[in-house]
């Protein structure tokens, strides 16, 4: 298969600008039933377009023309952060207006600035590898982790908190969005692993004899602490370190719009069990399920540490729960360490898995 397709598709994705600035134009009402309409009609447009130019070539993966309509929704999503921040006007200000007021908050405006850069990103890279016939099953999961830690906060967080009462009929188009997404999740999950790796003893160290691997278990405890310390915060734990740190770093684990608790909470239910999983799978031999683990969380964790960052400094929140000056330097550290150590572990499972190899003659013996 020639690349052409997945060229088609990055230049359909750009064709987003001029559709966005054109339908913004064209639509002077302010019902929500014509935003519906020029919403479902630009992506019927791209969808017939993106047709007719594969037409000769089409690839047979049907997540191809998923992860293609995703990419052209992305760039809408860059519009509509760099339109929140004033740096361009008149591509989607209708939307701005009548969409949910959840999409002006810091926390959904970090998203707009997530999907329309990394998701973007992820996007062609699972194209260009569709197109190529290689394995995309990787990116495929870091993708997921990253979907689905946005898509619970952000349902969750517009049932609830001080916007619980403004969900529109408009919210039922990211609905069907989580739909497709979710579907689009087990199909990635049933791609084959493309893992060969020649197992020895040496690949099967104990802990003492695996210096980074034992540096990973030391972050691990303090990282299982911080995750169930921040969701105690959120779960109005009333002792003097809580309120001492909700003060001085990170005020915005209380702020009314209700997703720093949501993401905390989803951090105690998902992360905690997960770095416990992950002690084990660092000491025992043979954990295969590791690397897919290791791929969906550090995905889950990027977009979540993202979304906290940039909320609990952006001026879109209220300058009560924004992070002190004289604290600043103490959140980021700490944040940050907590958003990359994950990545590190993530590459190390993937870039040298013999560890979390078994033996075929264990498999058959089962």
């Amino acid at each position: 298969m020639s690349a052409s397709a997945g060229t088609g598709v990055f230049v359909l994705s750009l064709m987003s600008i001029p559709i966005c600035y054109l339908f913004n134009s064209l639509i002077y009402s302010n019902s929500a039933e014509a935003f519906f309409f020029a919403g479902c009609s630009t992506v019927l447009i791209l969808s017939i377009s993106a047709r007719f130019m594969l037409k000769k070539k089409a690839p047979v993966d049907p997540l191809f023309y998923v992860f293609a309509v995703y990419a052209c929704l992305s760039v809408v999503n860059l519009i509509v952060g760099l339109e929140q921040d004033n740096i361009i006007d008149g591509f989607v200000t209708f939307y701005l207006r009548e969409a949910n007021p959840h999409i002006n908050t810091a926390h959904g405006h970090m998203i707009s600035y997530w999907d329309g850069c990394v998701h973007y990103l992820m996007y062609l890279v699972m194209i260009a590898a569709i197109t190529w016939g290689d394995c995309y099953r990787d990116v495929g999961l870091y993708w997921v982790g990253s979907f689905l830690t946005r898509a619970i906060v952000y349902i969750l967080g517009n049932a609830v908190g001080k916007y619980g009462t403004h969900v529109s009929p408009l919210f039922l188009l990211h609905m069907l969005y989580v739909c497709v997404s979710v579907w689009a999740c087990f199909r990635i999950f049933s791609q084959p692993s493309t893992q060969d790796v020649q197992l020895t003893d040496a690949n099967r160290k104990s802990i003492l004899h695996r210096p980074l691997d034992l540096l990973f278990i030391i972050y691990l405890i303090p990282a299982f602490a911080l995750c169930v310390f921040r969701g105690l915060i959120v779960l109005d734990c009333s002792s003097e370190w809580s309120q001492a740190y909700t003060q001085q770093y990170e005020p915005y684990l209380k702020d009314p719009s209700a997703y720093p608790k949501i993401q905390m909470l989803v951090s105690l239910l998902y992360s905690g069990p997960y770095y416990i999983m992950t002690l084990y799978g660092l000491m025992v031999p043979g954990c295969e399920w590791m690397t897919d683990l290791t791929l969906v969380h550090s995905g889950a964790l990027a977009q979540a540490q993202f979304a906290h960052i940039g909320a609990s400094l952006h001026t879109r929140t209220p300058f009560s729960y924004r992070v002190p000056s004289g604290g600043q330097p103490v959140f980021l550290l700490v944040n940050i360490l907590y958003a990359i150590v994950p990545q590190a572990l993530c590459y190390r499972c993937c870039n040298r898995p013999a560890f979390f190899l078994r033996p075929i003659l264990e498999k058959k013996t089962e």
